[in-house]
């Protein structure tokens, strides 16, 4: 049964699938998408050094690749079909990806952490998905898997690059968390609701859901994005690294020219679980008290020309655990996709 947290952030979906009715004079933003023959690679960072700091969630890397959409290869083809309860109509994309992920303490330059503070940790992951998109809502269901602990190299690739640009190392790595597989089943959906349209400058909002389960993270997610500018209806927003209020990782211009949009979004998160907080499932390791609730908030930019998008967020998270100092954590995202 699920806990009280996810049966009370499911509530509101209802009223999100009512969201997703077209309105009048927003044909453009809610056609069916044509056939795209190419695919769409993506390299996404994030680092808290956009943000001016140097603590807890402080770097992520993911390179994805989201395919044509086109017919499945046939295994996939087979998932694909078991998944129309959950997933509806839609052209259809298969996706992979490859991340890492670093946390660290507030205080990196003692070398016993203080066992109130968030564990050092790393992960290391992939991620397989299918997709689905219409000109009104995008659907996702993706697995990730992938290791914690010294195995996924957070101390070398963290110490490493603080050494060349010339900045302190952390030196508690040797408390972080132990070698153990992680994996999380991942959920979303995202609608498509049209505000405004004119001939060079349109409006919508992009209300979205998020369930998340697994050893690595399990939560419930709502949120919404609203977006002003001129070709939305090539993506569902700007990619980012999970869990966040994320949109597409691929997009599909509607014509050659020059695309933009500026947006602002929120979205809460009820955590039930998150390894990278709780520590170790089998064994003893560092740990914090989890907080229930967890909020996003963010704002940024989206560019796109001649088969290139380039996207800047810049990321206010609260508190996600018991004890936490220094209020907001902010961290900037930056992206650059490209068809292929």
């Amino acid at each position: 049964m699920p806990s009280p947290p996810l049966r009370a952030a499911a509530l509101p979906l209802a009223l999100l699938l009512a969201l997703s009715a077209p309105r009048a004079g927003a044909q453009e933003l809610t056609a069916p998408p044509a056939p795209d023959p190419r695919g769409t690679l993506s390299l996404s960072v994030e680092n808290d050094v956009l943000g001016n700091t140097d603590r807890y969630y402080t770097n992520g890397l993911q390179l994805a690749w989201r395919s044509p959409s086109s017919d499945l290869p046939a295994p996939l083809a087979w998932l694909d079909r078991q998944l129309d309860f959950l997933q509806g109509p839609g052209a259809t994309r298969w996706g992979l990806a490859i991340g890492h992920s670093i946390f660290t303490p507030q205080n990196t330059q003692v070398a016993i952490p203080d066992l109130r503070d968030r564990p050092y940790a790393a992960l290391l992951y992939g991620a397989a998905s299918i997709s689905r998109h219409t000109g009104s809502s995008f659907s996702i269901v993706e697995l990730q898997a992938g290791l914690i602990g010294p195995s996924a190299v957070g101390k070398t690739v963290q110490n490493e690059f603080h050494r060349r640009i010339g900045s302190p190392v952390s030196r508690g790595w040797d408390y972080q968390l132990r070698d153990e597989f992680v994996a999380a089943l991942l959920v979303g959906r995202i609608w498509r609701v049209p505000l405004f349209q004119a001939e060079l400058v349109q409006a919508e909002l992009l209300p979205s859901a998020t369930l998340s389960l697994g050893n690595l993270q399990t939560y419930a997610g709502l949120g919404g994005m609203v977006r002003v500018g001129r070709m939305l209806a090539a993506d569902f927003g700007p990619p980012r690294i999970r869990p966040a209020l994320a949109g597409s990782q691929f997009f599909q211009p509607t014509d050659d020219g020059f695309g933009w949009y500026v947006f602002a979004g929120v979205e809460g998160r009820a955590v039930a679980h998150d390894i990278l907080l709780a520590g170790n499932t089998w064994r003893e390791s560092r740990s914090v008290d989890h907080r229930p609730l967890v909020a996003d908030m963010q704002a940024g930019l989206a560019v796109m020309w001649r088969g290139i998008r380039i996207t800047y967020t810049q990321v206010w998270r609260t508190e996600e655990f018991y004890g936490q100092r220094g209020g907001l954590q902010n961290f900037g995202s930056l992206s650059a996709s490209f068809r292929f």
